[in-house]
């Protein structure tokens, strides 16, 4: 009497190949993400960076209502016109905000620049609780609570900033937290370069 083993056998291959599918799918997806990594770090591209449509183009209007408490007026465009302006995407509940923050306090310190904020999504107390611990380097800001602006200025998630040029055009932008190394390398350049009248 003869045993059959090729059924068996195939429905075992089958399982196995259909086990192996999803580890294959997630080698190419860790793959992809370690190139792009490789990229960043040693080809010193910044593959997460956004491109802006609004560079090179006049800024959006600003109509925003002061943070009530804060002590600094209202985010509108009187209050940025003429100037060269850093306007920073912020809130309460962003951690990233926490680490970009002492380098915005020493921005503020910058006799060329003004800071401001657009406060997005946050409650009142809980943006003057983040100030009154980390400290207030804006010089206005505006309360943003449906995400109006932020939508008309083009923000992908916070923090995100801006900086204007003293005619209104949209000069640089920069998606997330800064470190020593965009403001070295990125920010500080720009304003010197605004600064310069170039």
């Amino acid at each position: 009497m003869s045993i059959e083993t090729g059924a068996p056998a195939r429905k075992s291959y089958a399982r196995y190949a259909l086990a192996i599918i999803p580890l294959a799918v997630f080698a190419g997806f860790v793959a992809v993400a370690g190139k792009m990594l490789y990229d960043q770090d040693v080809n010193g591209r910044d593959v997460s960076a956004i491109p802006s449509a609004l560079i090179g183009k006049i800024a959006p209007p600003l109509a925003l209502p002061p943070l009530e408490g804060s002590g600094t007026a209202a985010l509108t465009d009187a209050a940025i016109k003429g100037k060269l302006t850093l306007v920073n995407v912020f809130a309460s509940w962003c951690v990233p905000c926490r680490q970009e923050h002492p380098i915005l306090k020493e921005l503020a310190k910058d006799d060329r620049l003004t800071v401001v904020g657009i406060n997005y999504k946050d409650r009142n107390d809980n943006a003057l609780r983040f100030l009154g611990e980390l400290g207030n380097p804006y010089a206005a800001i505006g309360v943003d609570p449906n995400g109006k602006a932020a939508i008309d200025w083009g923000v992908y998630g916070i923090p995100e900033s801006y900086l204007v040029g003293p005619d209104g055009t949209i000069l640089y932008k920069k998606v997330g937290p800064f470190d020593e190394r965009s403001l070295t390398q990125e920010l500080l350049p720009a304003i010197q370069k605004a600064a310069a009248g170039s």
